[in-house]
């Protein structure tokens, strides 16, 4: 029997981490449900018990279901029929085993039937999901849109869906649409309010729907008649019992092929508002992108580790002139590179999904009383670093995905590229990574003023102030070395930006990998001072940076404000 969460000793350190205590401590309201739940943690010591046994119900799910059925759903793909959506014979399976575990409501409270887990653990099973089947993630990590219903919506409708989630229910959040890609500001699916059935009806046609006929659907619609921009757009729950909205198409793509990406008709579908009108795209919208980019990252994460094993396995089973290929230096070079990347991307992960934690439990405890001075401080602490992680641990982990898939496929040299090995469907399904929830150049767009602003270099700053392993001290002086280059590299592009507009926008994506690639060094050198495992990766990973900054620092430095109109030239060239 294989278990996803037992094999891994990387998921077992992270929800040891030290924050988890602060964490479990706010999440639990000092464990003032113990008496009321017969499943509610009594302290620290049985909530972290209750994580651990749940987490291995969800690796051995993973291991003896997901996983094995992969390779079907791959192949048969869900269909429409009678204008909704028939799932592949393995995705049906995998969502009974998944709900007769229990493991949906995973971060809901209790009252609407929730574990009321953490959000650590929640990306934690998504990873694990995702390393079984990339596709099914789409499926099952979707229920996080309950969260927004929990934050943002009335009692009346939490009652209404949150339970049914709990229960098993599948989600989807209609975005898209055929004229509104990551411009959602230019969404047109109309709400109207209906005094005769008292209640929105929805209009229109929304497209690129992940798991587009979910149960629980969260729909962004032009509300307000007349507008054209996001202050005309609200947020409306629709439920699928409702009717109304019929599947044109499900989307036939390279890759996640077991996730039906969905054209939806609405035609005066029942829907109820979310929180306040106006406020969906500006509010709510982001609420859920933030959660989604943190669910690819947790998705993206999980693909590497099944890269990573793929490659692995095989480098040892393949022999060449005598020797399995993982004794030849350009082989365990790539490997070497690859498990740096791996646990770097995860250690910039569980970094993240803490600082998350810690802001969203805040914002829940404030609609429940007036927060203390310094609890606001560390809400707006911990906000601002959210804000500037989450995008942040979208771009480096799906392009790592990426890369690391490519490298799986190259080290089982042509066998890779045949359908008997599971690394060409890993190919096929990272490459969406980089792109969905807003592609690696917008996530740069969303982190470019953690550069500007201080946020990145401040928390590089405290990590530099962090105790660390002797033989870590190398890799610590190296990355305050490159931090001194990196405030080099902000100080000439603010200062040239003044002088022609564009100039930092054309700099973003070399400013903000640059603190990533600090950043995760940092993060496997604390790391290595916990557990002497890590320190490979840090020395590794740190040489990798190192090359990367290099780079980008000689053409920053380099790099004449005549930049800007030069690579601007393109925009002229017709076909």
């Amino acid at each position: 029997m294989a278990n996803f969460f037992s094999d891994n000793k990387d998921l077992q350190f992270h929800l040891g981490h030290p924050m988890m205590r602060k964490i479990v401590e706010l999440k639990e309201r000092g464990f003032a449900e113990k008496d009321l739940y017969d499943y509610a943690p009594q302290n620290f010591e049985d909530a972290m018990d209750s994580y651990r046994k749940v987490l291995e119900i969800a690796g051995e799910v993973c291991g003896d279901v997901i996983a094995p059925n992969a390779e079907g759903v791959d192949h048969e793909g869900p269909k429409v029929v009678n204008d909704h959506v028939v799932y592949a014979e393995g995705t049906s399976r995998n969502l009974e085993a998944i709900t007769a575990a229990g493991l949906g409501g995973l971060t809901l409270p209790r009252k609407y039937d929730g574990l009321n887990f953490p959000l650590v653990c929640f990306v934690m099973a998504n990873e694990m999901v995702a390393r079984a089947d990339a596709g099914f993630e789409n499926i099952w990590g979707l229920q996080d849109c309950a969260e927004t219903l929990n934050e943002f919506a009335s009692e009346e409708i939490k009652q209404q869906f949150l339970p049914w989630v709990s229960a098993g229910a599948t989600c989807a959040m209609d975005l898209t649409e055929p004229d509104a890609g990551s411009d959602l500001g230019a969404v047109m699916l109309k709400a109207t309010w209906s005094e005769e059935r008292q209640t929105w009806l929805l209009n229109g046609v929304k497209r690129f729907i992940t798991n587009g006929d979910g149960e629980v659907n969260l729909v962004l619609a032009r509300t307000e008649e007349g507008t054209t921009d996001a202050r005309g757009l609200s947020m409306l729950v629709y439920d699928k019992r409702d009717g109304g909205v019929k599947v044109r198409r499900i989307e036939n793509k390279l890759g996640i092929k077991g996730s039906p990406t969905c054209e939806l008709v609405f035609t005066n579908a029942p829907a109820q508002l979310v929180g306040d009108r106006k406020m969906g795209l500006i509010k709510y919208v982001m609420s859920l992108m933030n959660a989604a980019r943190l669910g690819i990252g947790a998705q993206s994460v999980g693909l590497c580790e099944a890269a990573y094993r793929e490659a692995l396995k095989y480098a040892h089973e393949r022999a060449q002139f005598g020797k399995p290929i993982i004794q030849f230096a350009a082989i365990s070079e790539m490997l070497s590179n690859m498990k740096a990347k791996l646990q770097g991307a995860r250690a910039l992960l569980y970094e993240t999904t803490r600082f998350v934690e810690v802001y969203k439990q805040y914002n829940h405890i404030a609609h429940e009383r007036s927060l203390e001075p310094a609890e606001r401080q560390e809400q707006k602490f911990y906000n601002r670093l959210a804000d500037g992680f989450t995008p942040l641990v979208k771009l480096f982990s799906s392009e790592y995905a990426n890369q690391l898939a490519y490298d799986a496929i190259q080290i089982h040299g042509g066998s890779g590229f045949m359908k008997d090995y599971p690394c060409e469907r890993l190919y096929r399904d990272a490459r969406i990574m980089n792109i969905y929830e807003g592609t690696s150049q917008l996530q740069v767009v969303a982190a470019i003023n953690a550069v500007t602003k201080g946020t990145f270099l401040e928390q590089i700053k405290r990590y530099e102030e962090g105790e660390y392993a002797a033989e870590m001290q190398p890799v610590v002086e190296k990355l305050k070395a490159l931090r001194a280059k990196y405030e080099e590299m902000v100080a000439r592009v603010e200062a040239l930006d003044k002088e022609c507009a564009g100039y930092k926008e054309f700099h973003s994506r070399r400013l903000v990998e640059t603190a990533g690639h600090i950043i995760i060094p940092f993060l496997l050198a604390r790391q290595a001072g916990e557990c002497a495992d890590y320190a490979d990766s840090a020395k590794i990973y740190c040489k990798l940076a190192a090359g990367k900054i290099e780079e980008a620092y000689s053409y920053v430095m380099n790099s004449p404000t005549e930049d800007v109109a030069l690579f601007k030239q393109v925009e002229a060239e017709t076909l």
